[in-house]
């Protein structure tokens, strides 16, 4: 596996959970979460591709439930040209089918509502899809 540090990005219509590893890549950590409509988008995922430095980037695919794509999915297709116009990085999408509602979950259990920790789960999803993608590397 190549040594450097991976990004994830769980994309919504309103939040945009980012998370990063170690340049190990044994842990994945919660970094920031993003307004999906800022008009500075771009601006601030390049400042932080340019503190990161990723050798992988990763998307969460938000297939439904039965596996096919729909909206969600092309929405996040559109997010991932636009990551492309600012990384000449590898983008992949991973599946991401139940990491918003198992990161609720685990907040939940920790004692945390999920009105009040809507960043956290964005988060924290974005934390799950990159080590479901760092096991798939490993496997590789």
């Amino acid at each position: 596996m190549l040594r450097g540090r991976r990004i994830a990005f769980d994309y919504g219509d309103v939040r945009i959970g980012v998370a990063v590893t170690d340049p190990d890549s044994i842990l994945a950590s919660p970094l920031t979460t993003l307004k999906a409509t800022d008009k500075n988008l771009s601006e601030q995922i390049s400042t932080i591709f340019q503190d990161v430095q990723p050798v992988a980037i990763y998307v969460g695919r938000p297939a439904l439930l039965s596996g096919k794509d729909g909206l969600a999915t092309e929405k996040a297709f559109v997010f991932v040209a636009l990551l492309s116009t600012i990384s000449e990085v590898p983008i992949e999408m991973i599946d991401e089918r139940m990491s918003t509602i198992s990161a609720a979950r685990n907040l939940r259990d920790a004692g945390r509502s999920a009105k009040d920790s809507k960043d956290a789960i964005d988060m924290a999803a974005a934390v799950a899809i990159l080590e479901f993608a760092i096991e798939i590397e490993k496997r590789k």
